[in-house]
């Protein structure tokens, strides 16, 4: 059942648990760079997710391992220059949080006071549980993401779906309380059976925000690469793609490159 939507001038923290208060879905993409962005926010999304995810659209790489605090605060700084309406979320980088609440706390006050993002992101649970503490005591809004963790790569050893053993989804559900009870004001679960992100999202009250965990949650994230087709190589059961940009860009090339060659461009009424 659809539900009216309330007209946001500016999308918070707040916003977010009303929207789930209201049963009104949210919605969640990335942007990695100034142009992106402002096309992203101009389309009335809720939240701009500047993720890790950066580190393979962006610049390549297998694995969102190797992109750093500065690259993070660099792409986070150019998303906020572009945007008026969605709260934007910073992804914490791989190694500036586990080992150290200290180390996590200088980490998102550096996100926040460079690129002057709204709020962090960071994986894990119980053993993330002190920095979460931490940096919720320096007044900085922190989203829990839960299920599969791309930082954690290695330690699964594939990008499968989680939590559908039993033991592991009663972790899943008490990390996702235990997340709620330190505070956090949202939480991402990835990749888990849709009944499991739906029981989760039910006993919780703060919104839960899947990608590959079903329509049972209160709103959902895709990287926007992969949503508008500039992405091809990679195909999930969850991602639906709404355009095909790279076959789109790569015919508007072509043709640019031909008529370059022919001679074809620039005509008389594109020259001065």
């Amino acid at each position: 059942m659809s539900v009216a939507k309330k007209q946001y001038k500016r999308v918070t923290v707040k916003s977010l648990i009303d929207m789930k208060s209201n049963g009104e879905k949210i919605s969640m993409l990335t942007a990695y760079d100034y142009t992106m962005a402002k096309i992203v926010d101009g389309s009335g999304i809720d939240v701009i997710l500047v993720g890790d995810s950066a580190s393979n659209v962006m610049a390549g790489h297998e694995t969102t391992l190797p992109i750093t605090l500065d690259q993070m605060i660099y792409h986070a700084s150019s998303v906020i220059r572009a945007v008026e309406r969605a709260l934007v979320v910073v992804d914490l980088p791989f190694g500036s949080y586990q080992s150290d609440p200290k180390e996590a706390l200088r980490s998102a006050i550096r996100i926040m006071k460079e690129s002057g993002g709204h709020a962090v992101k960071l994986e894990g649970g119980k053993e993330v549980k002190e920095s979460i503490k931490r940096i919720l005591n320096a007044g900085i809004p922190v989203m829990g993401h839960l299920g599969l963790t791309p930082q954690s790569i290695y330690k699964f050893g594939t990008y499968t779906v989680r939590a559908k053993e039993e033991e592991e989804a009663n972790l899943l559900i008490h990390n996702a309380k235990m997340l709620e009870k330190v505070g956090c004001f949202a939480l991402v679960l990835e990749k888990i059976p849709a009944s499991l992100a739906e029981r989760v999202a039910k006993e919780l009250s703060i919104p839960v925000i899947g990608i590959g965990a079903g329509a049972g949650v209160d709103g959902q994230v895709l990287v926007t690469h992969d949503m508008i087709g500039m992405t091809h190589e990679f195909n999930p059961r969850f991602l639906r793609r709404y355009m095909n940009l790279y076959e789109d860009m790569t015919n508007a090339m072509s043709q640019y490159v031909s008529d370059v060659k022919s001679q074809e461009f620039p005509n008389e009424n594109e020259q001065y």
